[in-house]
């Protein structure tokens, strides 16, 4: 199956604490859900769901302001934290009513929410399928040294220019982190939620600096601790799709999550966006 721009599925809308949330919801039977990141949404899974038609139901949600789904307003420097993100997607697959035999397959910060659902859920889940995740709590020192100064730029007041003007997560970061030219139809979908300048970028800008690096935010440190002692010893299924050469799981974060119990491993090429 060549990649492609079209979309997967058909965008279904659900009313979510007074926001409109957009989902991919395909077939039948126990469900398998893909989680997006940042700066992505569901478009993200569109040729990799195909591959697994008859499988299960398919779902694909996209996070509150991204994608298809509502932005927060009023919106501010304090909107889009991981916290209020993960109310809202907890709120969805609630609603969607996925039952008790959940396979996750997740990405980025689809990672950390999927994880924490799992830890919390753990008996509703029955496998995990992750890549490019957020694996453990990281020090700047595990992060990539040619993005290391971009990121913590995100975090400083120079952020609010470089992703709220610049779109820098967008136009820079995405297709900087694939190993393909991204087509004018693939970048003007990935585009779209964020084509105003200003607060409508606001996830984009939340989410790096959400990212649980040298003991902060303490609340996602504190969570992104407490599902990596759990994995670590979780009899769950896993599939650990890493990535050759790769961008966020590697050196000690991939050694880690190598010890995890009851764990495939493949490996893909890629950089971060290893869906593309």
């Amino acid at each position: 199956m060549s990649l492609g721009a079209k979309p997967f599925g058909e965008k279904k809308f659900i009313e979510i604490k007074g926001r409109r949330m957009a989902y991919i919801d395909e077939g039948t039977g126990d469900p398998i859900l893909f989680q997006h990141g940042n700066p992505t949404s569901s478009y993200l899974w569109r040729n990799i769901m195909p591959h697994c038609a008859g499988l299960g139901r398919l779902i694909a949600c996209d996070l509150i302001g991204m994608g298809d789904s509502d932005k927060l307003d009023p919106s501010g420097p304090e909107r889009y934290a991981y916290a209020e993100h993960r109310d809202y997607l907890d709120a969805l697959w609630e609603a969607l009513d996925l039952g008790d035999r959940v396979v996750l397959v997740v990405h980025d910060w689809g990672s950390v929410l999927g994880f924490d659902w799992a830890r919390r859920h753990r008996e509703r889940v029955q496998g995990i399928a992750y890549m490019e995740a957020v694996t453990m709590p990281l020090e700047w020192a595990d992060f990539p040294e040619q993005d290391r100064d971009l990121f913590q730029a995100f975090r400083s007041q120079a952020g609010e220019e470089l992703v709220l003007q610049d779109n820098v997560f967008v136009e820079q970061v995405l297709p900087g982190l694939i190993l393909r030219p991204l087509s004018e139809a693939e970048m003007a979908a990935y585009r779209e939620p964020f084509l105003a300048a200003g607060e409508a970028r606001r996830p984009t800008l939340s989410w790096p600096r959400q990212i649980p690096i040298a003991g902060t935010p303490a609340d996602v440190v504190a969570i992104a601790r407490d599902y990596a002692g759990w994995l670590s010893e979780s009899p769950i299924p896993k599939l650990f799709i890493n990535a050759e050469p790769g961008h966020l799981t590697t050196g000690r974060i991939r050694d880690f999550c190598r010890t995890w119990p009851n764990q495939t491993e493949i490996t893909v090429a890629g950089a971060h966006f290893i869906q593309e």
